[in-house]
């Protein structure tokens, strides 16, 4: 098939500015493909969920008998071990749940300012 010669440069252009609108689209525009879309849906749908269970964490620590002695030890702890202090406490298990969980136990830390 023969292609007329004034049809290259058309070509070669459309071709080049796929390819740059692409790149530009990609790196500035905020195009994200289908898998990175969904890795962001599920990371905010996990903060809503632990930002939604702090006040129950909150909760718990506030009717805790034993509260006195468990922020206590908490307090004791070093800073890279009160979160753990925390979940031994037993106020980031939620209700329903039979483990404690890290992230909860971050924010509910946060919370309490300790």
């Amino acid at each position: 098939m023969n292609t007329p010669e004034w049809l290259k440069p058309g070509i070669y252009g459309a071709v080049i500015g796929a390819v740059f609108v692409g790149v530009v689209g990609f790196s500035w525009g905020g195009w994200v493909t289908g898998g990175t879309s969904n890795d962001r849906a599920v990371a905010m749908s996990r903060n809503d969920v632990v930002a939604s269970m702090v006040p129950v964490c909150l909760a718990m620590a506030r009717s805790d008998p034993a509260r006195a002695d468990k922020l206590a030890t908490i307090r004791a702890a070093s800073t890279y071990q009160k979160r753990d202090a925390l979940m031994t406490a037993g106020w980031a298990t939620m209700p329903g749940t039979d483990a404690p969980d890290r992230d909860i136990a971050q924010a509910c830390l946060k919370e309490l300012d300790l």
